[in-house]
């Protein structure tokens, strides 16, 4: 599994990066069978968030560090060295440019952009 980590460097700037996740063989929740299992990520609260059709935030940087699974529709997301990429559904993106010139998002889908926000520990 991979997903996509969003970072602010040392100048502010905000960044992509692709990061594959290891899992290891584990009984989880037994009598089932093993199953491939990360390692945990610490977090605080869980939020559902829908972004209607055509919304727009203007570059910012986040509150605190999110874990972004998008569930319906298409968000395009803009870091601040100019890289552009689009998330839809099954897409899990890490964001963590809490500081800094952050990143813009645009819904551009012709639906809803519905999404589960994990707020992590910091």
């Amino acid at each position: 599994m991979k997903y996509v980590r969003m970072y602010a460097d040392k100048n502010g700037d905000s960044h992509f990066e692709d990061v594959e996740v290891e899992m290891s063989l584990v009984d989880f929740s037994p009598p089932t069978p093993p199953m491939g299992v990360s390692s945990s990520m610490p977090s605080m609260n869980v939020v559902f968030a829908s972004t209607p059709v055509g919304w727009y935030g203007e570059p910012h940087p986040v509150p605190g560090r999110f874990l972004i699974i998008y569930l319906a529709g298409e968000m395009e997301v803009t870091v601040s060295d100019g890289e552009l990429r689009r998330f839809g559904p099954d897409s899990v993106v890490l964001v963590e440019d809490t500081s800094g010139k952050g990143h813009a998002s645009r819904a551009i889908s012709n639906d809803n952009v519905l999404a589960v926000m994990v707020q992590l520990t910091d």
